[in-house]
């Protein structure tokens, strides 16, 4: 019993009172994950002492026999998972069972709708660990110690899952932790040893520490042959097959056994959408399993969250979160790696220059790779259901990952004006293999939104001509583009930089009418400019618009006003940029512009003009008040 003057009560985090209300009506239906996750969490703290015992094997405390226990007492109402592994201390306990120590968390409850189906799957995401015991449970208690501490160095800790916790000192003779869960009294299905059974053997079965239950005694029988099958004792039974997963043959896992491997090691609720399991020989060896979820997690924009793999060395956990086996841009990818070339003491300082680490990292890298691209062929729906969780991630590979640049770029999706949608399905080879006679670039357009792409007065000339354009509308497009310079030798080209030269997609006679019109504005080019002077860097005449009178473009390997305002965006010093205007020969605002004599005039029209280029390009004017003034003016001298 706890000395009552070393008792102390805390208030729970207040994003915990909210995870343990919405864990108790919104995971209801689904309660029963409550034992894989307590399971799972004890497996993890065998694991830990596993590999801290390699550097101080009297943390074992001659007790080298690692297991997960699950009893339950009908009388008392409670079920109790135990484990003889890594333990807790007093600071630990505080910190691991009243705090959630997640980043993001204010962003994960903002998303939190109280529609309890999409709730449960949020949180399915997020990871509710030790929390999921008041699911089932009005009262947890927790008695723990840490291995290698004296047993009068243990902890207990009590809550009712309201708004508080006590936590005491106690004794506690052995190392590792006891969760004794207090049923609620409509949940006392889970006192039946049966039932408990039959969870662990539907969630539990692959964990590779043997999960023990408690088997009564029973007395000499018959056997079903007539022979006599001996009395046997009471015993700890294993209920799971506590054999590695991952080192299994791939033929006696069946899809349901990957699928809950999959829940164990990522903490999600949902199925993944794709997995590879594969086992390499030869100048390194290891086995991979590695999982893409169906569903992106909340805090999958925060690059500095931890993300990777589950790193075993011979079987041996060594870490979570092995970040050095996948590329950032694959960061939502989860799953298991198990090296056997890897020395047993390996660190995250040695694993970050370590030739045996690259070679990995390569070859998890082009097996996710792959995974994706068989999907992409196979099953179109599928891999758009990925991409639309996904997309924005892979965007960010060209620039990261040059070696495989090509591979990623093949996997992108864009919308584009071939379709009248803002869903991206368009890859790169539907482009190509729709481009035109004649044509050798990819075109594409980069905007704040998809209807500033699919208005853009740029992609004038190219719906006159038939010739489809990618639509990017995506923050991360700009300086995606920026990286991506060509794609099965096809170059890359902004429709609203640099000059825009058609080649043989321009015929004689589109360039015989070109070139009369131009005439007919001769030397517009130098009176506007003398009114723009250093405002624009060059005024000339275009024939990339068609119902636009002008607009304004950058230079061909100059900074575009998309990535001026990214940059913007992101606290960065811009330098001042002047853009090309060009005009329209072909309309008549121009050639009306161009046959004002009065220069006052011209001047008012020719500032409206550029400034209405200008705000179509960027969204956005630097004084919008001066212009409509100068809109107002120019009414006014056409209504006298």
């Amino acid at each position: 019993m706890a000395d009552a003057a070393h008792v102390e009560t805390h208030g729970f985090q207040t994003e915990v009172k909210q995870l343990l209300q919405l864990m108790i009506h919104s995971l209801y239906s689904n309660k029963e994950i409550f034992l894989r996750e307590l399971v799972s969490n004890a497996a993890d703290a065998a694991d830990k002492l596993r590999f801290k015992a390699l550097s101080d094997n009297s943390l074992y405390e001659d007790n080298g026999d690692l297991r997960v226990r699950i009893s339950a007492n009908k009388e008392a109402g409670t079920v109790t998972i135990s484990d003889n592994g890594i333990g807790m201390t007093r600071d630990e306990v505080l910190q691991n069972l009243g705090t959630i120590a997640k980043s993001g968390t204010a962003e994960f409850f903002s998303k939190l709708s109280g529609d309890q189906a999409k709730d449960s799957q949020l949180i399915g995401q997020f990871g509710v660990g030790f929390y999921s015991a008041f699911i089932v449970a009005d009262k947890v208690t927790v008695r723990t110690r840490a291995a290698g501490h004296k047993a009068d160095e243990a902890v207990e800790w009590i809550s009712e899952g309201e708004g508080e916790y006590t936590v005491a000192d106690i004794e506690k003779a052995d190392r590792g932790t006891e969760i004794i869960l207090h049923l609620r009294d409509d949940e006392k299905e889970f006192l039946d040893d049966w039932r408990l059974r039959s969870i662990v053997n539907k969630y539990s079965d692959h964990i590779s520490i043997p999960v023990e239950m408690y088997k009564e005694a029973e007395p000499e029988r018959d056997g079903p042959d007539g022979e006599k099958i001996p009395e046997q004792p009471a015993h700890w039974e294993t209920v799971n097959k506590a054999t590695a997963l991952w080192n299994r043959d791939k033929s006696e896992i069946s899809d349901e056994e990957y699928k809950e491997f999959y829940k164990h090691v990522s903490h999600d609720f949902g199925d993944p959408l794709s997995w590879s399991h594969n086992k390499v020989e030869g100048k390194t060896e290891y086995t991979s399993l590695l999982y893409i979820p169906s569903k992106a997690p909340f805090d999958l924009w925060n690059r500095e969250q931890n993300h990777g793999l589950k790193l075993y060395v011979q079987r041996v956990f060594i870490m979570d979160d092995a970040e050095q086996f996948m590329p950032t841009y694959l960061r939502f990818v989860k799953g298991v790696l198990d090296s056997s070339d890897l020395p047993l003491n390996v660190s995250r300082e040695i694993l970050q220059d370590n030739r045996i680490t690259q070679a990995i990292r390569q070859g998890c890298t082009k097996r996710v790779l792959t995974m994706l691209e068989r999907m992409a062929r196979n099953d179109a729906d599928k891999y758009q259901s990925f991409w639309n969780e996904f997309g924005n991630v892979i965007k960010e590979g060209p620039a990261e990952d040059f070696a495989n640049k090509e591979k990623v770029a093949g996997l992108l999706r864009f919308a584009s004006t071939h379709e009248d949608s803002d869903a991206q399905t368009v890859s790169l080879d539907d482009y190509i293999g729709r481009m035109k006679d004649g044509q050798d670039k990819i075109y594409y357009v980069t905007a704040d939104s998809y209807l500033a792409a699919k208005n853009s007065p740029h992609l004038e000339i190219f719906r006159k001509k038939g010739i489809e354009v990618l639509l990017m509308y995506d923050r991360i497009d700009e300086w995606l583009m920026s990286h991506l310079n060509e794609y099965q030798e096809k170059s890359f080209q902004s429709i609203t930089k640099g000059d825009l030269d058609l080649g043989d997609l321009d015929d004689e006679d589109t360039k015989k009418a070109q070139e009369e019109a131009e005439k007919q504005v001769e030397g517009i080019e130098k009176r506007v400019k003398d009114v723009l002077g250093e405002r624009v860097k060059e005024v000339k005449l275009s024939h990339r618009l068609t119902d636009s009178p002008a607009c304004v473009v950058a230079d061909e390997h100059g900074m575009s006003t998309q990535m001026v305002k990214l940059m913007q965006a992101a606290g960065q010093p811009v330098p001042e940029v002047a853009y090309h205007f060009e005009l329209n020969p072909e309309h008549e605002l121009v050639k009306t512009l161009s046959d004002i004599q009065d220069e006052e005039r011209f001047k008012a029209f020719t500032e409206v003009l550029f400034d209405q280029a200008s705000l179509t390009e960027q969204g956005s004017l630097k004084d919008p008040a001066q212009y409509v003034q100068k809109v107002n003016q120019l009414l006014m001298t056409l209504l006298k």
